[in-house]
Formats: C-alpha cells, sequence, structure tokens
C-alpha cells in the first residue's frame, strides 16, 4: 500500500498528542457570546460569531506577546462561573476529541476565575466536571480522548506556591501538573522557586513557559534553578545554537544539555510567528530542532486566537517543511513519551493507538 495524501482531511484522522493547549485560549466564538450575554459581559469587540473570530485572530496577530496576552480579558470574563467554567472544558473536550487528539493536557490559571465569588478548589472542581462530560460525549460518538489538566500560576502574581498546592490536591481528579505563565520580561521563574520545590518534594511534575519571548536566561533559570519537566514553548533555544553557511549547526552549552536530558520543547508555530518570538513559519526553528533531534512536539497553544487545530498545525508543518506521515508520528510519540501520566499509559496509547493509527496512514 503506499501512503495516503498528506492533506487536511487525512491529517485530521491522525491520532495526535498535544501539551500545550489553553483552556481560556480555545473557546468556540459563538460561547463567548452566549456566556457573555448570560453574565451581562457588555466589553465584547463584535455581537457575531464570525466578526468575533475575526477580532480574536487579528488581535492575537499583532507581533506582541503583551498585546497577543490582552485578548485573554474577554474569555476569562465569561469563564467566572460554574456553568461556563464547565461548558467551556466540556466543548474543548468535544473539539480535540473531533480533531482526532487522543491525549491533551489543557491548562488555565485558576487564579483568574474568582471574580463571582467561587474558591480556588471549586473552580477546578466544576473545570475537571466539564472535561469529563466532554470526554464522555465524544466516546459516545466513538471517538477516545484522556484529557489531563494543568494548573497555572500567573508569573507576574504571587500565588505560585498556593497553585502548585491546589494541583497536588487534584492529582488524583485529574490534574497532572503544574505550570506558570504570563509575561516573561521581568517575572523569571526563579521568583517561584517555592513552588517548584513544592512540586518536587511531592513528586509532581510541572512545565514552565519558557523562551517564547525571552532568551537563553529563562530557559536556564527554568530548568537549572527550577527543574522543569518540560518547556513551555523554549524557541529561543536557538540563541545557542549557531548555523554555518553548510547547514552544520553547533550546539552551545544549554542546548547540548536540552538535548541530551531530553527536555520535551513544546513548540507552537502559529502562535510563535503571532506573538514575534518568530519572524514567520518559514523561519520557524522547529525544522532545525527537529533535525538536531531535540524532542520537538507540536501544539496549538491557542486555539481561538491562532483560529488552529492540531491538524492546521500539523497541515502547516508539512506544507513548509515537506514532512510525510513519519515525521508526524514522530512528533506525536515524542508528546507522549513527554506526557505527564504514568509509564505504561503512555506506553499503552503509543503501541495501541498512535502507532496502528499511522500505520494504516503510511500503507
Amino acid at each position: 500500500m503506499s501512503p495516503l495524501p498528506l492533506d487536511l482531511a487525512h491529517i485530521r484522522t491522525a491520532p495526535k498528542a498535544l501539551l500545550h493547549d489553553h483552556l481560556d485560549g480555545g473557546l468556540r466564538p459563538a460561547t463567548v457570546l452566549e456566556l457573555a450575554h448570560q453574565a451581562g459581559y457588555r466589553g465584547l469587540p463584535a455581537d457575531d460569531a464570525d466578526s468575533l473570530a475575526l477580532w480574536f485572530a487579528e488581535a492575537a496577530g499583532s507581533g506582541s506577546l503583551v498585546r497577543y496576552l490582552e485578548t485573554f480579558e474577554h474569555t476569562v470574563a465569561v469563564m467566572q462561573t460554574p456553568e461556563g467554567l464547565a461548558r467551556v472544558a466540556r466543548e474543548c473536550a468535544e473539539d480535540l476529541a473531533a480533531d482526532s487528539v487522543v491525549y491533551a493536557e489543557v491548562r488555565f490559571a485558576p487564579e483568574q476565575h474568582l471574580e463571582a465569588g467561587l474558591s480556588l478548589d471549586e473552580v477546578v472542581h466544576h473545570t475537571l466536571l466539564g472535561f469529563e462530560e466532554g470526554v464522555a460525549a465524544a466516546r459516545e460518538l466513538g471517538r477516545e480522548l484522556r484529557v489531563g489538566c494543568l494548573l497555572t500560576a500567573m508569573r507576574h502574581a504571587a500565588r505560585s506556591r498556593e497553585i502548585a498546592e491546589l494541583a497536588v490536591r487534584f492529582r488524583d481528579r485529574g490534574v497532572v501538573g503544574f505550570d506558570i505563565a504570563g509575561a516573561e520580561a521581568g517575572h523569571p521563574p526563579s521568583r517561584h522557586l517555592d513552588a517548584f520545590e513544592y512540586m518536587r518534594t511531592s513528586n509532581a511534575h510541572f512545565t514552565i513557559h519558557a523562551g517564547e519571548a525571552f532568551g537563553l536566561p529563562s530557559i536556564h533559570e527554568a530548568i537549572a534553578f527550577c527543574g522543569a519537566d518540560r518547556l513551555g514553548h523554549g524557541v529561543r533555544i536557538t540563541d545557542d545554537i549557531a548555523v554555518a553557511s553548510d547547514g552544520v549547526a553547533t550546539l552551545g552549552r544549554l542546548a547540548n544539555y536540552v538535548r541530551d536530558k531530553r527536555i520535551p520543547l513544546e513548540l507552537c508555530p502559529s502562535s510563535n510567528v503571532q506573538t514575534g518570538a518568530v519572524e514567520s513559519l518559514e523561519k520557524h526553528p522547529f525544522d532545525l530542532l527537529a533535525r538536531e533531534r531535540f524532542r520537538v512536539t507540536v501544539n496549538t497553544d491557542n486555539r481561538l486566537m491562532s483560529a488552529t487545530s492540531m491538524s492546521e498545525e500539523m497541515l502547516k508543518l508539512v506544507t513548509t517543511f515537506g514532512y510525510g506521515w513519519s515525521d508526524l508520528e514522530r512528533f506525536t510519540i515524542n508528546a507522549m513519551k513527554s506526557a505527564f501520566i504514568p509509564f505504561p499509559d503512555r506506553l499503552r496509547l503509543i503501541d495501541e493507538v498512535v502507532k496502528p493509527g499511522y500505520a494504516v496512514l503510511i500503507g
């Protein structure tokens, strides 16, 4: 058998693993409008779903991470109630399953959802219920999906230890790890050492947004001081890689360490272009890092803001760098190897779902 065509329709059928997806960055535009109406929120920049979707994509594509993050004011505003949180989480799971995502880690910052009087525990509880409902609904349609939740602390705030404790408290109920996010410049990860030390002491997993808008110092701190299991984005590791005119790459000490330790890079191609982390998709270091055998993974970051999906991100990489089915399979297995779930569960998904799925596509 010959390989099936590498087009969007066939890529949508490929099993996928997603490690970096923000819950408040993946809402359906129609849901934003409905929840805003129910909550009496009048700050939306558009009053129909198509116009709102276009506004999010254009506002997020300014080339500034700070401007990009401002778009979340609207989505977070409509995620303040039990019903709103559960609905967004349920629809997130349904949308990922419809895109043949078989494993996903979806992150959000509970501290941003307290305006209607919910406690941190209540925020997490209702969100996890929503994920469970979405997974169950997908299963009824014949689609299998496992969702793990990552709890994020905002790096400009002072609640990271509290959120880390929250993550550990819910780790047997669907929370698989901890993260910090937000503007990198001026907010180094080492400011949150107490939270990371708590996670390590608790034998718990965590990833850190690092090397997106800020360079090597952020990556170095995340790894050397904080002990991150993975790097959220990490594209700026290329600041420590010199490429000669003949294409030969020379890695510096930090880049070598990241590769040697197999520290996963949660790369988000479309988002990285939107925020100005890279100049264009053609100049994205994904291919360089893949060729140099870093543990690269494909991710969406924010499906609403980037008007994207896992399938569309994969298609962009195929179109830009000429990847084949075997490459997409490798990136998917990279993600599954890096998931914050027990080793036997990772192995089962790789051997029983990912490899058989790609075997059909490879032919």
